[in-house]
């Protein structure tokens, strides 16, 4: 076995050398170490954006008031939303009802704090929902391209035509719900509409982004190294299609709010004894009360304007930190 450091002068003999150095590669052509992913990246960008502040905090707010909402009526002089009381019908706000009490003599203040919990439900189920349907099928048609692309996208077309908001009245019309349905049976029915008619807009973002990450480098390397298709979707493509899905999504969320909050002001959403703000203005809304209990009105849009509002500039906001050009 021979040694690089011993060479043979011209007589045969062994003589010693001087070692060679080692040859590295350039400092540039190391990975550094301290390369940072998109999302950390997005995640320093969001911490600097007093928006993003603002609207996580009303969200969270939004949110305990839903999963919690003793939390904010322990204090109240009447902290159940289920007690009536019609002598006190249309009085204005006071300290024995902060917000005042309704036409059937509910107390505003705590029908606003419970009706969070059917809005924001109803929000999160749908964009749940839209996700996972929407997401999948972008996710196929853009990978695999072909038929599957094709069936998907007309398939996509057929809802993506419909307004969100005229299909949940011609849906929600046709199919009635009748008095004495369940609550999470009317709940699940105003999910389905939403979802069924808000999936193609997901899946065409989603569909967009696959597009443009399948001819990447990483992603034909893995495909020579033998990777299995599921493996590039999940390890590869998947993670970095799906920012421009969750900013989408966020902001659609609050439409969907707001979708639940008209169709319960119509009648054809949330039922009671459901408690909504949708179903609180259309209470306030009848012949002569705007101008004698204003109050009726007032809270019940505010608390809803507010919620879809903070849901629009945190997807806004999440827009903006995911977007290179905008940093």
């Amino acid at each position: 076995m021979s040694d690089p450091n011993l060479l043979r002068n011209a007589e045969g003999a062994l003589v010693a050398t001087e070692p060679q150095p080692e040859v590295r590669p350039p400092a540039s052509a190391e990975p550094k170490e301290d390369a940072r992913s998109l999302g950390r990246d997005a995640w320093e960008d969001l911490r600097k954006r007093p928006l993003f502040w603002v609207s996580a905090a009303l969200i969270m707010i939004m949110l305990l008031m839903a999963v919690v909402p003793q939390l904010f009526t322990f204090f109240s002089p009447q902290p159940d939303p289920r007690y009536a009381n019609l002598a006190m019908a249309r009085q204005p706000p006071s300290a024995q009802a902060w917000f005042g009490f309704d036409g059937q003599g509910y107390d505003i203040y705590a029908r606003t704090i419970y009706g969070a919990r059917s809005s924001i439900l109803v929000g999160l189920l749908t964009t749940i929902g839209t996700m996972l349907i929407g997401g999948a099928m972008g996710l196929v048609g853009g990978f695999f391209g072909g038929w599957v692309d094709a069936v998907s996208s007309r398939i996509g077309e057929i809802f993506w035509v419909i307004p969100l908001l005229l299909g949940g009245v011609l849906f929600m019309t046709t199919f009635p719900s009748k008095l004495g349905t369940p609550y999470f049976a009317v709940v699940g029915k105003v999910v389905l509409v939403l979802v069924i008619l808000g999936w193609p807009r997901i899946a065409r973002i989603m569909r967009s982004a696959v597009l443009q990450i399948k001819p990447l480098d990483y992603v034909q390397a893995a495909r020579a190294l033998g990777a299995s298709p599921m493996q590039i979707i999940f390890k590869h493509v998947l993670p970095n299609a799906f920012a421009p899905v969750i900013v989408v999504a966020t902001i659609d969320l609050g439409a969907y709010i707001a979708t639940e909050a008209t169709l319960s002001f119509l009648g054809i959403g949330l039922q009671p004894p459901a408690i909504s703000w949708g179903i609180a203005i259309s209470d306030a809304s009848g012949l002569g009360l705007l101008r004698s209990a204003p109050h009726m009105l007032l809270f019940p849009s505010l608390f809803l304007s507010v919620t879809v509002l903070a849901f629009i500039m945190l997807g806004d906001a999440v827009r903006d930190a995911f977007d290179p050009k905008g940093r």
